[in-house]
């Protein structure tokens, strides 16, 4: 999972953008209308990330193909949340 985590959050284009919306779910499951309108990004890029993050088994979501799909972090990502936190400590904008 670790390494599966620099990949997503430092290691690609990406990964700042879905660093920044696992902080914002581990604080507070969300959809993402919310998110984009949180992060102040497009719907779309938002979009974008939460799939990458779901493929990935990082996040899950609940009532998912709705407009109104509400994201969490996955369980096995809330048992690695201190490796992303170290990465996150390391790699995300201060």
């Amino acid at each position: 999972m670790k390494n599966l985590l620099w990949y997503l959050v430092a290691g690609t284009k990406g990964g700042e953008t879905r660093g920044r919306i696992i902080q914002l779910l581990k604080d507070k499951p969300s959809n993402a209308n919310k998110i984009a309108e949180i992060l102040m990004l497009d719907y779309k890029t938002v979009r974008h990330h939460l799939e990458v993050l779901e493929k990935n088994n990082i996040i899950t979501a609940v009532n998912k193909g709705n407009y109104g799909a509400v994201y969490f972090l996955s369980e096995i990502m809330k048992i690695n949340l201190e490796t992303f936190n170290e990465i996150w400590a390391k790699f995300g904008k201060k």
